[in-house]
């Protein structure tokens, strides 16, 4: 496991949450790529943070957990940086993105932050 993954995330919740992305990108609003991503965090309006398993650096997303920490942001991992850019509607791939407005997968996204939640707890 690198250094910036805090927690394994189940391929039932991976699917999980790249559902909820791709539904966000239809009726609500992503910010998608590291700086975007750490923006949105900082401006304290994300839903929810995923960050992509095969990120090479890994310093490029290291950051992201600990600020997410800070500002009580939820965030989850997926296993590709290509899966993620597909599921943000890009034709390129993204180390990670952020939900910001979940639109019509709001409870989706809920669910998704419970399952964190109680992994971490178990962690």
């Amino acid at each position: 496991m690198t250094d910036y993954i805090k927690f394994d995330v189940s391929e039932d919740l991976e699917d999980k949450i790249l559902e909820a992305v791709e539904t966000a990108r239809a009726t609500g609003k992503l910010s998608i790529g590291t700086n975007e991503v750490t923006k949105s965090i900082e401006r304290g309006n994300t839903e929810l943070v995923v960050i992509a398993e095969d990120v090479e650096p890994p310093e490029v997303v290291m950051h992201l957990p600990a600020i997410c920490e800070e500002k009580s942001t939820p965030y989850a991992y997926v296993g590709e940086r290509e899966e993620l850019g597909r599921a943000c509607g890009i034709n390129v791939q993204t180390a990670s993105m952020a939900i910001t407005e979940s639109g019509d997968g709001e409870d989706l996204v809920e669910e998704i932050v419970d399952e964190i939640k109680t992994l971490k707890s178990t962690e």
